[in-house]
């Protein structure tokens, strides 16, 4: 006989199934690793709100948070697909996690100046790793896309140095360059790479304009969505071989 506590039990043990078969499907070893995306997405999700509405301070704690987030999909994808952990990728997704815990006090000039120094292992990192990929290889087929990374640097830093103190002009053209040469290996890697790589210099190029005085509304949220679009699509965009 079925009573209003059998139904219940009946629905409660339906919603437990459903609910789990969810989570198996979040985390499944399918080569995709949702679980770490998912949370990546929620954390830059509240990151960009709290830019929004305010750009320093303890609702931005979580910033440091995202690149794990990126680097646990990463290793769970290529565990899955029994392929190599990129030790690039992963190098450059923890100077990076570095450089966001430094930037948020980036108003100070030694944490700046320690964010950038940061970054430029992220930037090696990431073109070491495209090099790997035969990004040479791509840019003798296209020399022109290097040609004009190298205008577009110097067209950059001859706008934005006039502005920075002097004290910030060579590390910000090192770190540029460093960044440049990067875009310019991930073109000639592939599409993916090569958007993502545009998106981070983009976000960075916003940032150097902020230094030189160059301020404008919506730009912290800009450069940090940006700077998340384009991690993603550089990481999520890395090639995957089985060994």
């Amino acid at each position: 006989m079925t009573t209003p506590v059998t139904i219940f039990a009946t629905a409660l043990e339906r919603g437990a199934r459903r609910t789990r078969r969810a989570a198996a499907r979040l985390a499944r070893p399918d080569g995709h690793g949702r679980g770490a995306l998912v949370a990546f997405g929620a954390l830059a999700a509240a990151d960009l709100l709290a830019t929004a509405r305010r750009p320093r301070g303890a609702a931005r704690a979580g910033k440091p948070l995202l690149m794990p987030a990126l680097a646990a999909h990463a290793l769970r994808r290529r565990e899955t697909a029994d392929a190599p952990v990129p030790g690039t990728l992963l190098a450059g997704l923890a100077c990076a996690t570095a450089g966001d815990a430094a930037l948020l006090a980036d108003e100070y000039e030694p944490a700046f100046l320690l964010g950038m120094a940061a970054f430029l292992g992220t930037q090696v990192s990431y073109t070491a790793g495209y090099l790997r990929q035969g990004a040479l290889k791509g840019l003798r087929r296209r020399p022109w896309i290097a040609a004009a990374g190298l205008a577009g640097w110097a067209a950059a830093n001859a706008a934005v140095a006039p502005g920075l103190d002097k004290r910030l002009r060579a590390p910000v053209a090192g770190y540029s360059l460093a960044l440049t040469a990067m875009a310019v290996a991930a073109l000639g890697t592939g599409a993916r790479a090569g958007t993502g790589a545009l998106a981070f210099l983009g976000s960075d190029l916003l940032i150097g304009l902020q230094a030189a005085g160059h301020v404008f509304p919506g730009q912290e949220v800009a450069i940090m969505a940006g700077y998340l679009f384009g991690q993603y699509l550089i990481t999520t965009g890395w090639p995957v071989t089985p060994v």
